[in-house]
Formats: structure tokens, sequence, C-alpha cells
């Protein structure tokens, strides 16, 4: 039995960071908190205080709500020929995918908007003790891990795109860092001491991170203004709450689409009868749900309906086409990015579900601060439409997903994942392997999955070869995946018995950490 809580997320060093409140008194939501600050110092590439994000947030008592604080899209587009906005290509080895990147890539960031909401609607600790790790951190280094020194290299192109970017990631040489090397971050560093001096005024009312950002954007390609940082708010909202078996899963609504669709899969899912299937057969069903979940989402045209108050709902979850996507599921023979999360369950109760964006930084970091610009505008996944086809003034969709689960004997499930268009279908598979499978905690964040999209099958190492055709007309071929990699996601997830003992797992594929205290 645990005295504090549990944590799973991307780092060591962003768990030590939550474990650290946890132990001071501080509850979930403090301690998430200390994880968010952490992670920019431990996982740069994926969180930064100009990102993004969500935290579900289920207090003991049974309420919940989803604070989002992700990107805003710029109130007005400057002309094409006038922004710094041009490709690279991040190479995982079995596949590439294209990136946008430049100062036209970045929209509003609202992570240290909701640092400040999150903490005065649920915070006990000072803030003051909750970003003690991250500062500490930042000033005494981060050794790099194996998986942080591939992370670099998948994505460099990115970090030797302008001069202070090149600084941070390389060498006097000019080589990318590596695993061992010591990367100390002291202007981040002196970035959350200001935020403790001036809250959050320093980026969205007038402070030095807002001016250097705004001049940035002035002199080099970019589209923000002093009006989206001025008009940017946290969103409060209710979660998406569908049952699957025995549980109530609780999951981030629009306009994100990735709890919707996971919703959604679940829906297909609860007509099968998991138990009487054997493993092949068990993934053509889930390679065959899979790709009718991506046809809805195009016949429902549900990325433009999803900033219209409860209208991707209603087109999803129509009786009529939910009847009609089971149908080919039954009839199926039996034989269609750069993200971390954090996890927190405390000893009371409390489930803090929060995950964390900045896609994969746009190259650009504001001088002195250490702080990179997101490049969400230019991420095809939350653009579907097209690069410049983006609506101005909106908050942006995602596919982020932090989710909670509440089991018929009371016991809780945090989890959530990274991972780009796969984080759906990640925390899709580890649901079902808790829920339908029973696995171990572990053993479910662990096993192999499965990934279908554009008409692949992508098959992690270890899977059992599922028939393709069983799959429908939407999957024409398979891809093998030699070895487990972060191309599937990284799901952090948290469990609280229904007696109270607390468990934890990390995703070995993206770094995965997890700490029981």
């Amino acid at each position: 039995m645990s005295n504090h809580g549990a944590v799973a997320c991307g780092h060591p060093a962003t768990a030590a960071a939550v474990e650290e409140i946890l132990s001071d008194g501080g509850n979930a939501f403090d301690a998430v908190l200390a994880g968010l600050a952490a992670s920019c110092v431990a996982e740069p590439i994926f969180s930064s205080l100009a990102g993004g994000g969500f935290l579900l947030a289920r207090p003991a008592d049974g309420s919940a709500t989803v604070y989002d604080f992700f990107v805003d899209t710029p109130g007005r587009r400057r002309p094409a020929e006038e922004t710094s906005f041009y490709p690279i290509h991040a190479d995982f080895g079995t596949a590439t995918q294209e990136f946008h990147i430049g100062l036209g890539s970045a929209a509003t960031p609202g992570q240290i908007k909701g640092l400040f909401r999150v903490h005065k609607d649920l915070g006990s600790v000072p803030l003051k003790r909750i970003l003690e790790p991250a500062i500490r951190l930042a000033r005494e280094g981060v050794v790099l891990r194996p998986v942080d020194a591939y992370l670099i290299e998948v994505v460099s192109p990115i970090l030797v795109a302008e001069a202070e970017a090149r600084a941070l990631y390389t060498k006097d040489d000019g080589a990318l860092i590596t695993t061992g090397d010591r990367q100390r971050q002291p202007n981040l560093a002196d970035s959350f001491e200001a935020l403790l001096r001036e809250g959050e005024d320093l980026l969205y009312g007038g402070g030095d991170l807002g001016r250097l950002l705004l001049e940035g954007c002035a002199d080099q390609g970019g589209h923000l203004t002093q009006e989206d940082l001025s008009g940017y708010d946290v969103k409060c909202r209710q979660p998406i709450a569908r049952r699957y078996r025995d549980a109530e899963i609780l999951t981030n609504p629009p306009p994100s689409a990735g709890g919707i669709l996971i919703g959604f899969a679940l829906e297909l899912l609860s007509s099968m009868e998991a138990e009487t299937q054997d493993e092949g057969a068990r993934l053509t069903s889930l390679g065959r749900v899979m790709a009718l979940t991506n046809r809805a989402r195009m016949q429902t045209a549900l990325d433009q309906n999803l900033n219209v108050e409860g209208e991707a709902a209603r087109r999803l979850y129509a009786p009529d086409l939910l009847a009609r996507y089971r149908a080919e599921v039954a009839a199926a023979p039996r034989a269609d990015r750069g993200t971390t999360h954090i996890s927190v369950v405390d000893a009371e109760g409390n489930v803090a579900a929060m995950s964390l964006s900045n896609g994969e930084g746009c190259g650009h970091i504001l001088p002195g601060t250490g702080v990179m610009l997101n490049n969400m505008l230019g991420e095809e996944d939350l653009n579907p439409g097209g690069m410049s086809g983006w609506q101005e003034g909106c908050r942006m969709s995602s596919m982020m997903a932090p989710t909670v689960a509440t089991r018929g004997d009371g016991s809780l499930i945090g989890l959530g994942s990274g991972g780009s268009n796969r984080i759906r279908t990640a925390i899709l598979q580890v649901l079902i392997n808790l829920i339908d499978r029973g696995l171990p905690l572990r053993e479910a964040v662990e096993a192999p999955r499965l990934h279908v999209e554009g008409g692949v099958a992508n098959l992690e190492g270890g899977l059992e070869a599922p028939d393709v055709a069983g799959m429908g007309d939407l999957v024409t071929r398979a891809l093998n995946w030699p070895e487990h990699n972060l191309f599937f996601g990284g799901v952090h997830s948290v469990h609280r018995a229904a007696n109270g003992a607390l468990s934890a797992a990390g995703d070995p594929r993206r770094g995965g950490a997890a700490r029981v205290l």
C-alpha cells in the first residue's frame, strides 16, 4: 500500500519531480504540474513553455474536467510570401514523416496559461515549490539516454535549423549531442524564475517572453500578434463519457479528435466477444475497426465539425451510423506526433492525466530564454485539409487524448500517449489489453501494437500476422516493424485498485518511467 501516489511518464527526471511534490504533501494536480515543468527540461522536443496540452482532472469525488490549454491558430494569416514555413523529413528508420517548421508554423502557446489555471483551481502547494525541481534540473543538466539520442537524431533537421537551437543540441565540433552527454539549460531555468516573478504576463501581458516572440514573428515570418497572446484563454470542458464492458471511459472531447475517435472504436468493439477470438482473429478485427474508424472520420467530415458545439458527437455517434459500422465489423472474416504524457494518482484517489506537445518545435528558440516555439501549424495530422488551410482564430484540434477509466469494481486507470496519429490506437489497445484481455498494467502497456492508416497495417515486432484481407478494402498491405518503436506511441499509465493499492507503467517505446511511492 502506498502513502503518497504513483506516476508514469516519459522520463525518470519528470517522474522524480512528480515524486518530490507528492512526497512533500502535494496532491496529484500539484504533482502533475511539477511534471509539466520538468518535462520542458528533460523532454524538450516534446514539451515546451511555448507548446500546449490537456489535463483530464478527476478528483477523488468523481467529478471530472478537461483543461484545454492547447494552441490557438493566429487571428490572421500573413501572405505566404512573407512567411517562414518549410518542410523537413523525420526518419524513423522503417518510415519517414514530413513536418513543416519556421516561425510561420507557430501557433499561440497555451502551456503557461494552463500551468497557472490548473494551479489556481486545483493546486494545494505554492507554485514556487512546484517549479523548484524543474529549475534545479535545468541548471544541473540532464544526461541523455539512448532513446533521447535517437529522438534527437530523428528530428535533427529541426534542431540544427537555427543558431540558438544548434548550440543547444550540438557539441563544439558540430556533432549532435548523444548518449551520455549532459544537456544543461540555464536560460530555461531563468525563464522559470521569471515566471514566478511576473506570472503569465511574462508571455501574454507584455513581458519579455511575449516581446521576443512578437519581435521574432514580425521580423522572421511568423503570424502571431499581441492580440493572439492577449486573447488566449484556457477552456474547461466536460469529458466524453462512454461505456465499454464494465468501465466508464472519460476522454478528451472536441474540438480535439483523438478522444471522440477512441470512443467510436470502442463502440464498434463493444459488439464483439473478444474472449472467443484467437490472436490472429482478434488482430484482424481490431485492424478492421481502425480502418472503419478512419473511414467514419472522413465520411462524417469530423475534422470540419470539431469546433461546432456538439456536432462532431452527433454525427459520429448517430445510432444509424454506429449500427451500419457495427454490421461491417460483424461481417468481417474472422481468422488509416511529438507528444509526451504524464499520469499521476495520489493516495486519496485524485487522478491527473496530462498530455503535452510542442509538435516537434519550429526550430526557433526565443533568444536567451531556452524556450522553443511550437510548429503546430505545420502538423499534417492537425491540418488534414492542407498546411495553408487552417481556420483563423480558433482552438486547434489534436489527437491527444488523456483518459481516465473507472472499472466496475471501483478501480481507476489514468493513461495517455504521445505519437501523433497513433495516439488513439495506442490508447485503445492498452484499454483493450486491460479490460478485455485482463493483462497486468505493465504487460498491457508493453504488448506489441497494430496501427492501421493510409491503407497500411503497421505491425509492431512480436505480433502474430493478421489477415490483412479481412480488414476490409481500406487496408491493402502490411508493414512489419522488427522491434518496438516510438512510432507506435508511448502510453504511460497508472492504476489504483479498489483496495487503494497503486501501480504504474511507463512505456519503454518512449523511455517511459514509473514510480510508486
